[in-house]
């Protein structure tokens, strides 16, 4: 069936597009972009009004699938993503149990098959996560895993990371990393700083993430690998990054829209849904990711989206650490940066730019490209209702928060998987 989504204003960062026109689709590709496009016999929608852009790429999610289903699974994740206008995202692998073996990421994409959203998967850069002896990345590969990472913790021995990033750099894979000193971050449960003294609650401490980042830098730098640093919520973090790509590092970098909109000051109410690891910062933090998501300096904005439930989330203490995000984030992001970047800019961020790093068929509205397209009123505000949203889990961090811009429908492959 052909459909002409009529009229919309159309911004592809990947063609440099930024124009008012129609988009023609035809099966599960994008046919043809222009104005006044000749529908012939096909099904139209009116977009005017609206912005469509490549389906958001969301680099970092957690599916909880296998083991822990009462949180999240692949479906309702994937229909929460719709709902965020998210049409491609890649799976972290610190499942239950952990995707270290082919036989488990096999499985995972064949039930993904079905799911309203393009599920890739991470799999484990050591067996069972132990950061002890490296799996055989050849063989996930081959069973379709795109990158590798043991992300919920970092590798623990270095010998094992600069083995695991030879061996994602002679295989093609990304190496995603999670950027922790363990000793530095033990025990804590939120950003050490003046709101964590008053609160009496032990902190994090910033130097437990750049520590984490240095090494990471350093063991790629050492070998000339290519190296992503995952989810950066300080200022010290963004300030190695950018002394890494100034001196030719092959690092790549994202962060996530909690860490561009919230600080550790939302943590008074001591309300786990704001508990997250790395923690959210200072304003200083906030500030400096502002500033190098603008500049280029990080290249990427993923949600870190990890559902738990309420049960869970109740105890502020003994709470696991974690926020869902997928739903809001194109809300979110585009909140905190209207002021400083333009929608193209946005765009890039959460899906051609992505899409690039992970090395997929995604973040481009060129014809003959997949029709994964997100519908999107950028000046729509609305406040968010974690039990209108769409996932299993409620955890969100922005809820009672009135966000600005909001996704209106998304089509996967030319099908509308969500339409508010």
């Amino acid at each position: 069936m052909r459909k002409l989504l009529r009229g919309a204003r159309i911004i592809d960062p990947s063609q440099g597009l930024d124009v008012i026109g129609d988009i023609l689709i035809d099966g599960e590709n994008i046919a043809a972009l222009g104005e006044n496009l000749d529908p012939g016999d096909c099904e139209i929608a009116d977009c005017r009004g609206l912005v469509a852009a490549p389906g958001f790429v969301d680099m970092h999610v957690h599916l909880r699938d296998p083991g822990q289903t009462h949180k999240e699974d692949i479906y309702t994740a994937c229909r929460a993503a719709a709902a965020g206008g998210v049409t491609s995202l890649l799976a972290m692998p610190n499942t239950v149990p952990p995707m270290d073996s082919p036989e488990l990421v096999a499985d995972l994409l064949r039930r993904a098959g079905t799911a309203s959203a393009n599920v890739y998967t991470a799999a484990c850069v050591t067996r069972g996560m132990a950061g002890e002896d490296c799996t055989d990345m050849a063989a996930l590969l081959e069973a379709g895993a795109i990158a590798v990472s043991d992300d919920g913790k970092p590798v623990k021995r270095a010998s094992c990371l600069l083995e695991g990033l030879a061996k994602a750099r002679e295989l093609g894979l990304v190496f995603a990393a999670h950027c922790e000193d363990p000793d530095l971050a033990s025990g804590g449960l939120m950003n050490q700083g003046p709101v964590s003294e008053r609160l009496g609650v032990p902190g994090v401490p910033p130097a437990a993430e750049d520590c984490g980042v240095a090494r990471e830098i350093a063991a790629a730098a050492s070998i000339g690998a290519p190296v992503h640093i995952c989810h950066v919520s300080t200022k010290g973090s963004v300030e190695l990054i950018r002394d890494a790509k100034r001196r030719g590092v092959r690092v790549t970098a994202e962060t996530c829209p909690h860490y561009l909109l919230l600080t550790d000051e939302t943590l008074e109410a001591k309300d786990a849904d704001y508990r997250m690891n790395p923690p959210l910062g200072s304003e200083e933090d906030r500030l400096a990711l502002i500033e190098a998501v603008s500049a280029g300096t990080l290249d990427a904005i993923s949600t870190d989206h990890a559902p738990h439930t309420p049960e869970e989330k109740a105890d502020f203490g003994r709470a696991p650490n974690g926020a869902i995000g997928m739903e809001t984030s194109f809300a979110a992001v585009w909140t905190a940066l209207r002021d400083k970047l333009g929608l193209s800019d946005v765009i890039a961020l959460m899906s051609t730019n992505p899409a690039g790093i992970l090395g997929i068929p995604a973040g481009t509205l060129k014809p003959g490209a997949s029709a994964d397209i997100a519908l999107i009123d950028p000046d729509e505000t609305w406040t968010v209702d974690p039990d209108k949203l769409h996932g299993k889990s409620r955890n969100t961090p922005f809820k009672g928060m009135e966000l600005t811009g909001r996704v209106r429908a998304t089509y996967l492959k030319g099908k509308k998987v969500f339409e508010l």
